[in-house]
């Protein structure tokens, strides 16, 4: 490890020196002999490849001069990379094959990661028998100077680099037939890219270029040509010559000459001359001038000597083409001659600006063009009539205190105030239409989840609902990173038609902590980010089909034909479960498990034939060696609570690796082997653990203001350290003991022993806490309790107990009792202590804030907006936090005076809070709208959560007084509050 770590020091060395200094730590490394075996070195999947690397080329192994195919990682230290590339001319001579492809390792969603490599030795251009090189997945800005030195490449691979241009030298490999420069930054192409003559297979895809050099149809060899994922405008002519010069005709495409009065064009082309008498003006598409061999003299006509113009002859053009792939580009128009082309079977312009193309193309069965404003009336302009027009989409940004925006038939690009994006392409809607958006909290009402699903995300609600568009509308969703990564997805699930489905979804990584869920949507409804299994549908026809997992390429279902009488769609899921979870469970070092296999369909309908399941036997068991006494195929259907063990029913045929039976529905199937005999019951539990999380609860006081409590439930593995963070401002018991939760689970807390929630909330029942777990999103609220004891005699000491379900009506009262029944009572989870300090001074109940800052009672709001009491807005300021200061200028409050509350609590944020936030309210007693205003500014401050709970604060209020008016009978029902008078305080109008 000294040696490695030698790489990871700031001063950097030579490459001889390093390359050096790296032999003679690896000197003494032993060597893997099963490294050099044919002609082939993959060191790229080996840790510390570069090292093994070196040894053997230290070591003079007469191998190394059988090595063709040598492959190594991009993601090696980049000095070390240098060193061991630059010791590869002198040991690895008949390299045919250079592979330094990054990649291998992955991102947090699991896609391949670029490697460190941005440059080459200028040795490697001495490999005079290199043909293959591949640098993709790496940080390349600039070809290396060395590549075009390598005459003999014919695969050059580039792809997924930052490359932001080619050099000219890019023109001088005779033999190039593949080149993949996708997933760049490229802006232009060089001229000299048409003197590729032998190259096939050309990839630009997803990168910047605008334009393209006429030189490109000069590839006379070129069989497919992928330009997707550009911003071009427009497309050379020379794209579409496709005729070649023989020794009887000339093929110009794309002409425009005009003729000269008694003239004659004589175009030169080698030994013989071509012309053509009056008039000569070369407008159509194509035209063949017929070579007369006996008018070899230039200027000789049929009449004698004749003005004359010579020419070389046109460039061959893309005789060749097969695939031309242009799709998701800005074009506006494309060249007539593309239908001439004479090889090409495939011509891709989807998701382009055309709105008119040649007849020929139009019928043409090789062209595709959905997603194109064909037929469209070109906008009014005053561009010239040769100009593509080209608008840009109007850009809307939208401020916290707007819900809603216009969508006209121009389109647009949208971003909320919530880091929502949408994309609206021109024609998506024919008529203007206003959309509004709501980003809510989830519930499990709005949030359907699977037995093995995990929610990454709020959810939002686009209205109208059900709105269907003329093209499909581009969604961006912000994210959690799932931690779990094997063999699971990330989609977007939506609902339709009052059922919910998953989206094709495409993930876009921002920044390390920053991730979008990309999505195309029909129609606008409700929509969240879930993670779930790897999901493979197929539509199974009557012919039968074969449908395979795309995780575990050993679990297949087979349908015979006949199995169904009309297309049915159905989806194959896999969950994985570690072996060592199994063997704790049932306590059984042998035991071991398949994949859990979930097959699902539309509709419930049987099949008519029996469909042919395959499962891999459990790791360590094999065909051969197998004890069918030990082998249970265990079967569940929803909505049953135990598994069933059918092994009796079914005929299993065992091979060597796999088992298979035949069904004729689907449910969940799952294959074991153990020596116990009664496994349903052990079955459901190990379907359980699959689906706990072992999560632990938290309750901490804040220091400075014991009454405001922080409740929280965490995943084991983060609470060490969340509780570093906090403990410098919060202080309470240790967590509790690991609590197992499912995703989704309901759960509340509970205050006990004299201690109560001081303010209504939206979601305390009873003076108990509403909570739902999600194990990515962070289950964590801040309370403010009070307590009815007399504090100034003594402390009051009380617990907050943590209870499964939804709210109870009866809690116990002592914690004692809780764990008690904690055999009998599964419900109860936890209880933690919560301790009010005794009040000092003339402090009263309800004011223990600190002696430096005065609360003055409240009397904020108006009938028409609602009331907010002191606990109210005592629970706005402890969540504010550094947030503070837009709030107070968005509520209209002068600079100066922010100022001057910063210096006088300059070291107590929270007293910093509370003057600034009750400073207000006093000046707004008694003031019309200032309930709502301080809403909004909480809402232009990108502070929607305690915006929506002020207003859900407001409206129970409102309905509590309400209810007691009528319960009364004092007033009809829709009578509204009055205004509280001087005797009656806003407290008591909320209570």
């Amino acid at each position: 490890m000294a040696a490695e770590e030698e790489w990871l020091e700031p001063e950097a060395a030579a490459p001889e020196d390093a390359a050096g200094e790296v032999v003679d730590a690896v000197d003494g490394e032993p060597g893997d002999p099963h490294l050099l075996l044919g002609n082939r070195l993959n060191l790229h999947l080996y840790p510390r490849g570069c090292h093994r690397l070196l040894h053997l080329c230290a070591q003079r192994a007469p191998q190394l001069l059988e090595v063709e195919f040598l492959q190594l990682s991009g993601h090696e230290d980049p000095r070390l990379l240098e060193a061991t590339l630059a010791q590869v001319p002198a040991n690895l001579q008949h390299l045919r094959s250079l592979v330094l492809r990054g990649g291998q390792q992955q991102d947090v969603l699991g896609a391949c990661s670029r490697g460190f490599l941005t440059t080459l030795p200028a040795g490697l251009s001495d490999l005079a028998r290199l043909a293959h090189l591949d640098l993709s997945f790496n940080s390349l800005e600039t070809l290396p100077a060395c590549v075009p030195q390598m005459r003999g490449l014919s695969t050059l691979l580039l792809s997924y680099n930052c490359l932001s241009e080619l050099p000219d030298s890019l023109g001088a490999f005779p033999s190039l037939s593949f080149l993949s420069v996708s997933h760049n930054c490229l802006r232009t192409l060089p001229p000299a890219l048409g003197s590729l003559s032998a190259l096939q297979r050309l990839d630009l895809s997803e990168n910047l270029l605008d334009t393209l050099p006429p030189e490109i149809g000069d590839l006379s060899s070129l069989t497919e040509l992928n330009l997707a994922s550009n911003q071009l405008q427009g497309l050379p002519i020379s794209l579409g010559k496709s005729e070649s010069c023989s020794s009887g005709s000339l093929g110009l495409t794309g002409s425009a000459l005009q003729p000269l009065p008694g003239s004659t064009l004589v175009l030169h082309g080698g030994p013989c001359t071509h012309w053509l008498g009056p008039p000569w003006s070369l407008q159509s598409s194509l035209v063949a001038l017929v070579c007369r061999p006996s008018l070899a003299r230039a200027g000789s006509g049929p009449e004698g000597p004749l003005p004359t113009l010579s020419c070389p002859l046109p460039p061959v053009g893309l005789r060749s083409l097969r695939f031309l792939i242009l799709h998701s580009n800005l074009l506006t128009s494309v060249p007539s001659g593309l239908a001439h082309l004479p090889l090409l079977a495939r011509l891709d312009l989807r998701d382009n600006q055309l709105r008119d193309v040649p007849p020929e193309l139009l019928d043409a069965p090789f062209v595709r063009l959905q997603g194109n404003p064909l037929g469209k009336a070109l906008p009014a302009s005053h561009s010239a009539p040769e100009t593509p027009v080209t608008r840009e989409m109007p850009r809307l940004f939208l401020n916290s205190d707007l819900d809603s925006f216009l969508v006209t038939p121009q389109g647009c690009l949208v971003t909320l105030a919530c880091g929502v994006r949408l994309r609206f392409p021109a024609g998506a809607t024919a008529d203007p239409i206003n959309i509004h958006y709501r980003l809510r909290l989830p519930e499990p009402r709005l949030v359907p989840l699977g037995p093995h699903d995990a929610l990454l995300s709020a959810v939002l609600e686009l209205r109208p609902h059900g709105v269907a568009f003329q093209q499909e509308v581009g969604l961006w969703l912000l994210f959690v990173p799932p931690r779990a990564r094997r063999c699971r997805e990330v989609v977007v699930r939506t609902l339709s038609d009052d059922s919910w489905s998953d989206l094709e979804t495409h993930l876009e990584e921002e920044a390390p902590k920053r991730l979008w869920a990309h999505c195309q949507v029909p129609h606008f409804s409700w929509f969240l980010v879930v993670s779930r299994p790897v999901s493979n549908t197929c539509l199974v026809p009557p012919e039968g089909t074969l449908l395979c997992s795309s995780g575990h390429p050993g679990v297949k279902v087979t349908f015979p034909p006949g199995a169904t009488d009309e297309p049915r769609r159905v989806r194959m899921q896999v969950v994985h479960m570690a072996g060592r979870e199994l063997r704790a469970l049932l306590e059984e070092p042998g035991a071991a498990a398949s994949p859990l296999l979930c097959l699902s369909q539309r509709g419930t309908s049987s099949f008519l034939q029996p469909v042919t399941v395959q499962l891999p036997l459990p790791p360590g068991v094999t065909g051969l060696s197998l004890d069918r006494t030990c082998l249970h195929l265990l079967y569940w259907a929803p909505p049953a609570a135990a598994w069933d063990d059918i092994t009796a029913q079914v005929v299993l045929e065992i091979t060597h690796l796999y088992a298979r039976f035949r069904v004729t529905h689907f449910s969940w199937y799952w294959l074991w082997h153990t020596t116990k005999s009664c496994v349903q019951g052990l079955a459901r539990k190990a379907w359980e653990r699959l689906r706990l999380h072992q999560v632990n609860l938290i309750a901490l006081q804040r220091r400075r203001d014991p009454e405001q409590v922080l409740l929280q439930c965490l995943p084991r593995r983060k609470v060490d350290a969340t509780l570093q963070r906090l403990l410098d401002r919060y202080r309470g018991p240790e967590p509790s003991d690991t609590v197992e939760m499912f995703e989704g689970e309901k759960f509340f807390a509970a205050f006990e022993k004299g201690i109560d929630v001081d303010a209504d909330r939206p979601d305390c029942v009873e003076g108990r806490i509403y909570f739902v777990f999600y194990s990515h999103l962070k289950n964590l609220k801040e309370v403010y309790v009070t307590t009815a004891l007399d504090r100034r005699a003594q402390a009051v000491r009380g617990q907050v107990s943590f209870y499964r379900g939804a709210v109870s009506e009866e809690v116990p009262e002592e914690a004692a009792a809780a764990r008690q029944r904690k055999g009998a009572d599964p419900l109860w989870m936890a209880t933690l202590p919560i301790k009010l300090p005794r009040l000092r001074g003339s402090q009263g109940p309800g004011q223990g804030q600190g002696a430096s800052l005065s609360l003055a009672p409240l009397n904020l709001g108006d009938a028409e907006t609602g009331f907010l009491t002191q606990s109210n807005l005592l629970n706005v300021a402890g969540r504010l936090g550094t947030d503070w200061p837009a709030v107070a200028l968005h509520l209209g409050m002068p600079y100066r005076e922010l100022q001057r509350i910063r210096h006088e609590f300059r070291d107590d944020l929270d007293g910093q809070i509370r003057c600034m936030l009750f400073s207000w309210a006093e000046r707004q007693a008694g003031q019309p709208g200032a309930v709502g205003l301080l809403v909004r500014a909480l809402e232009q401050s990108d502070r929607l959560d305690i915006a929506e709970e002020v207003r859900a604060i407001l409206e129970l209020g409102r309905q509590k007084y309400k209810d007691s008016i009528q319960r009364a009978s004092l007033a009809p029902r829709d009578l509204a509050p009055p205004e509280p008078s001087a005797s009656q305080s806003p407290e008591s109008a909320q209570a």
